[in-house]
């Protein structure tokens, strides 16, 4: 049976507006190469994963490495995953919705940079603020 209105996800997803992500196939020895797409809008992003746009589908359990380039940001985060989900995108301008599942964070070869964790984090925090209690329009009669 399968609960489809029960959020499994473990972090807590935000919105970075005019964050993108270019990624590139992930190859036995071989991490190099051009990416596949650039500049691929992201949709949500969490600790866990992101979710982004993207004109081409992308392969269940395929390993990709990502550079997400966050506005206003100098240096952009580099992290390797694995697609979870592809999805057809129907009648948008970019034809796919992907969402990558982030490998974990630690020195092992394999995993992700400590630091992009923490620099997450960060963002995690900047951008949650900006969307949570507070930064809306409060209700007639309410104070802060």
């Amino acid at each position: 049976m399968v609960d489809k209105g029960i959020e499994r996800r473990l972090c807590q997803r935000f919105k970075i507006p005019g964050a993108t992500v270019s990624y590139r196939k992930e190859r036995f020895l071989i991490a190099e190469g051009r990416f596949v797409e650039e500049f691929c809008p992201v949709l949500d992003l969490s600790r866990g994963g992101v979710r982004f746009l993207t004109q081409k589908p992308l392969k269940f359990k395929s390993k990709v490495i990502l550079q997400v380039s966050i506005p206003g940001e100098r240096i952009p985060l580099n992290l390797r995953g694995r697609v979870r989900w592809s999805t057809f995108n129907a009648g948008k301008s970019y034809k796919y919705q992907a969402g990558v599942q982030f490998n974990p964070y630690g020195e092992d070869k394999i995993q992700n940079y400590p630091g992009a964790l923490v620099k997450i984090i960060a963002l995690e925090q900047k951008f949650l603020e900006a969307d949570g209690p507070g930064s809306a329009d409060k209700p007639d009669g309410m104070s802060v």
